[in-house]
């Protein structure tokens, strides 16, 4: 978009915060920003002003963002509206699409994803304006565009979305990069031969080549179209392209990518099985145990075995609230939220603290569990004190359940080049190779003989991962079947 041109954008969420936010980051885009709280609101603003943008959240009290979203359609098809969508909102953001929405925005997101998805629209409404200055020029024709070096076909040529163009009988006069990537076309490929050429979806050359023809008429789309390519989902819209005197000459489709909805749509499904499975069994177990601990009662039966299911109910009940914690420990990293209390941290103190708090987990089991700094001093870090108990104490944690009776666990902290390397070693079970490199993916835990009877949620090594990486860290794991494991954390300092 051109730096002189301003272009009216409208964000409409009830949450003040997001709406906010967006004003301080579409400023900075020569950008006039109005905002609404809600889709009455939007919808009476968008009768009286011009706003070639909308920034549409999908949940909102009253009338929801599907509403809004078919007024603005039916009021004028020419608005860009990007869906703002939370996690549990996936399945409603790609029907959104499907209903005529131009882009996705997921929350959390942050300034540089915004500026993205806003400058991708601000692009697609230069290009139109600038087509239809094309259209003036009665000279040119649609075969031109294929060897054109205006601006126009500069934009084309670098527009994220791919972008092809047919004549009237469906042979191709324009191609973009993008559209080569998307389907794994050579870079080197021309235009000059039919649609079914380029795109092996017959389906799609069935409907591109009917456009083409004319059997749309002027101002209606075709029906969005999915299709899975080498592992890629993508989604292809076409409208026909009118002439002078309302003639179709030809087709333009442009075709997108939402691998990224369809994944979270997978992860989603998959985390509401585990998340299922996970909370259905402890909570079946405290059920029935406790209602055995009641009948007993009742009946006057031996206090001992009382106390037994009482425990057994405790230990599952302690475990659902760790892998809730988890979870939630979880979410918050993966939206950015750590690192809110960063200060001036001694690491030889605060892992003295956190050695002296698991101690007697260690001496239930008859381990022992030692720290060793070293004689030269330890290098200062600026951290999240909460951030570092929770890497730590899940690794010495984790050392501790595997490994067996009267083993050692050792934590060493050395200063090595300017950062802080702490390795947390032990003696026990050891990783199988197989499994080294999974460990760090959610819910994935070892099982076999030895691990059958531990507890666990399969996200303690996930939450320290993605902790260390978000202090610019290393996390690295060396382990021997039979003999132990060592997880080796390396911290910039300072």
């Amino acid at each position: 978009m051109a730096e002189s041109e301003t272009m009216r954008i409208l964000v409409v969420d009830d949450e003040r915060d997001i709406r906010e936010g967006c004003v301080r980051v579409l400023k900075r885009l020569n950008s006039e920003v109005q905002t609404a709280e809600n889709g009455n609101e939007a919808l009476a603003m968008i009768k009286d002003t011009s706003f070639p943008i909308v920034l549409l959240d999908l949940k909102m009290p009253g009338l929801d963002g599907m509403d809004v979203l078919r007024e603005i359609r039916a009021m004028d098809e020419t608005i860009l509206v990007i869906i703002i969508t939370g996690f549990a909102t996936v399945e409603t953001a790609i029907e959104a699409m499907k209903q005529g929405a131009y882009d996705f925005i997921p929350k959390p997101f942050d300034p540089a994803q915004l500026r993205m998805v806003v400058e991708r629209a601000q692009d697609k409404i230069s290009l139109m304006r600038q087509a239809e200055n094309l259209a003036l020029e009665r000279s040119r024709t649609l075969a031109d565009l294929s060897t054109e070096k205006s601006r126009i076909s500069a934009i084309v040529e670098s527009l994220p979305n791919g972008v092809v163009v047919t004549d009237t009988t469906g042979q191709v006069v324009l191609i973009n990069p993008s559209f080569k990537h998307l389907l794994g076309l050579p870079m080197d490929t021309e235009p000059g031969g039919n649609i079914s050429d380029y795109i092996a979806d017959e389906e799609l050359c069935h409907m591109v080549t009917d456009i083409s023809r004319g059997e749309y008429s002027e101002g209606m789309e075709m029906p969005p179209h999915e299709l899975a390519v080498d592992g890629k989902y993508l989604i292809a819209r076409g409208r026909p392209v009118p002439g002078e005197s309302g003639q179709c000459l030809g087709a333009v489709v442009t075709l997108g990518d939402f691998t990224a909805m369809k994944i979270f749509d997978q992860l989603k499904s998959e985390f509401v099985a585990k998340v299922s499975h996970e909370l259905r069994s402890p909570l079946s177990t405290i059920h029935e145990q406790l209602e055995m601990v009641l009948n007993d009662i009742a009946e006057n039966e031996n206090v001992r075995e009382d106390q037994h299911l009482l425990s057994r109910a405790k230990e599952k009940t302690g475990g659902l609230i760790a892998l809730i914690g988890d979870l939630l420990d979880l979410s918050r990293i993966e939206a950015g939220g750590t690192g809110y209390n960063v200060q001036a941290l001694k690491p030889d103190v605060l892992l003295g603290d956190i050695v002296a708090f698991m101690k007697d987990r260690a001496t239930a089991k008859n381990q022992t569990l030692a720290l060793e700094t070293g004689d030269a001093p330890l290098p200062e870090l600026q951290a999240d004190p909460m951030a570092l108990e929770s890497i730590f104490g899940n690794l010495i944690a984790n050392a501790i359940n595997y490994t067996g009776e009267k083993g050692t666990i050792t934590v060493r902290a050395v200063a090595e080049d300017n950062r802080l390397k702490v390795t947390v070693a032990d003696t026990g079970f050891g990783i199988d190779p197989r499994h080294q490199e999974k460990i760090f993916e959610k819910f994935y835990r070892v099982k076999d003989d030895n691990t059958r009877y531990i507890t666990g949620t399969g996200l303690g090594l996930p939450i320290v991962k993605g902790l260390v990486e978000q202090m610019n860290g290393e996390i690295h794991l060396e382990s021997t079947p039979g003999k132990g494991s060592t997880f080796r954390v390396i911290l910039p300092a300072g």
